[in-house]
């Protein structure tokens, strides 16, 4: 087991988590879309041109990947191929044969962990513009999209960022 990811919705806790398994020595990938996002222009980009979007996190899904080398570490990562086509589907466009192929093609050896909605922590920001009920729909459109790939999703309890982390290494 080399690479992991930590899917699901927007605002589930994803990055406290990863903050979490980082702090107790796991190497960890960053959320590409965020970067993406918090670029000049990348706001634009989502909104206006939203293929052009999942080809830029598609080029850096792979430079996150490429980075990963051969080592033995697990590296858990914050989202991966599969979340680009959960934002397609939600946005009601085809996926580019190019994303397909990654998804295909480069596979995650270790668990696929699922951050479910949570209401109770859920916060909008700057670049996690999605009402709450888009926050639901998005996590079905990855969910679906991460098991139409052959993965079967780890679902994470609703806990404190500590069990969270324990329950994840556990699974390491």
């Amino acid at each position: 087991m080399r690479r992991a990811v930590v899917t699901g919705a927007p605002g589930s806790g994803k990055s406290t988590l990863l903050a979490e398994v980082a702090r107790r020595g796991i190497a960890t990938g960053e959320e590409v879309a965020r970067a993406i996002l918090q670029a000049p222009g990348g706001m634009d980009m989502r909104a206006e041109w939203p293929i052009d979007f999942a080809l830029a996190m598609l080029e850096a899904q792979r430079v996150s990947w490429d980075r990963t080398g051969e080592g033995e570490a697990p590296i858990l990562f914050d989202r991966g191929f599969a979340d680009i086509v959960g934002f397609l589907r939600l946005e009601g466009l085809a996926v580019p044969r190019a994303i397909d192929e990654a998804c295909r093609d480069f596979r995650y050896e270790g668990p696929v962990f699922h951050a479910p909605t949570w209401r109770e922590i859920y916060r909008q920001d700057d670049e996690r513009i999605q009402s709450w009920e888009e926050a639901v729909e998005s996590d079905a459109a990855v969910l679906g999209a991460w098991r139409e790939y052959g993965y079967s999703p780890i679902t994470l309890p609703f806990a404190d960022p500590a069990a969270r982390a324990g329950f994840v290494i556990d699974r390491l």
